[in-house]
């Protein structure tokens, strides 16, 4: 018998809060045979009938030595040790805790932390990625570890870590909620401008911020005209909008005039690119404390593209730096 643990029969009355060591199997003539408890399953009062019903009137249960954890716990601490706002722990179950979000926002994953305890031997922490849009009740992280019985100190070195990090200030799981943003929207185009063609843009972009809670509460349209797209921006900015958005007008072609007028309009841009496929030509900048974004025509027919990946932090109340644009290329290949 390995040292954490060791084999005792007990009448199943004494066995409350034991460990079983082994599956125990049900079986109900013409009816059902398989498993009624799992091999590790802890045993709780209301256990006992449905133990007696099938003849175990002693079982054979395991003790934990000191030291060592049942895997129920282990997951469960943790979980514990890191979950931060706006989520919440299920029950053990098989050994697993999930951590999962309790409102509809943006999780938010610290990699490196994921990365060092997984290094940890018998332990496992597998996560969503980082600024994912969740729903409340979706799940986030799930911990477990590979034994039955795992030494305690190996989880209480997990703990330690989440503690050292969160406190220099180092958030491992949160999700953080959307903000009702007010957004004002320019669709750049002579030929929308002058009814040649419809337009598509608003529609999608619309249906795009209202999944995130916010709300376009101006769109305005314009010709390939520089300083009509300035006086536009302008204009949105008097009326306090929290984001604008131009659309169209964003490739080097000589008629297309978004990048130089969000310039003229006095935006410090971010970036007029990103390493991102569909996407590359997006634009982002900000005017005082107002994110600006320049909208490429993939954002109309491409299911996501690199908008679907910052309006999201913008929402969530990021700002994005230019950083946040150049880790965009690993992984932001859509086959497009």
């Amino acid at each position: 018998m390995k040292p954490e643990s060791m084999l005792r029969e007990v009448k199943v009355e004494d066995a409350i809060g034991m460990i079983l060591p082994h599956d125990l199997t049900q079986i109900l003539p013409g009816e059902f045979k398989g498993r009624l408890f799992r091999k590790g399953h802890q045993i709780t009062e209301a256990d006992i009938p449905a133990l007696l019903s099938i003849g175990k009137e002693h079982i054979y249960v395991m003790e934990l030595q000191d030291g060592y954890l049942h895997e129920d716990e282990a997951a469960l601490r943790m979980a514990q040790a890191v979950k931060g706002d706006n989520v919440v722990l299920t029950e053990p179950h098989e050994g697993k805790v999930n951590v999962k979000s309790a409102i509809h926002g943006l999780v938010k994953i610290d990699r490196a932390f994921i990365d060092r305890v997984n290094g940890m031997d018998q332990i496992v922490m597998s996560t969503v990625r980082t600024n994912t849009v969740v729903g409340a009740g979706a799940p986030l992280v799930g911990t477990r570890v590979i034994p039955l019985i795992v030494e305690e100190s190996k989880i209480a070195e997990v703990e330690r870590v989440a503690a050292e990090l969160q406190a220099e200030g180092t958030v491992l799981v949160e999700v953080k909620p959307f903000r009702k943003l007010r957004v004002g929207v320019i669709t750049t185009g002579s030929e929308v401008f002058k009814g040649r063609i419809k337009d598509k843009f608003g529609p999608v972009v619309k249906e795009k911020v209202a999944q995130l809670g916010s709300e376009v509460v101006d769109q305005r349209f314009v010709s390939d005209d520089s300083e009509a797209i300035v006086r536009e921006i302008h204009a949105l900015l008097e009326l306090g909008v929290d984001l604008i958005l131009v659309t169209g007008g964003m490739s080097v072609d000589p008629d297309d005039r978004t990048p130089g007028a969000i310039k003229q309009a006095g935006a410090r841009v971010v970036s007029y690119g990103t390493p991102m496929l569909p996407g590359s030509m997006l634009m982002i900048g900000y005017l005082g404390d107002v994110p600006i974004m320049g909208l490429p025509g993939c954002v109309m027919h491409d299911p996501y593209t690199s908008f679907d990946v910052l309006l999201p932090r913008i929402c969530a109340g990021e700002e994005i730096v230019r950083s946040d644009i150049t880790e965009m290329g690993y992984g932001g290949f859509y086959q497009c």
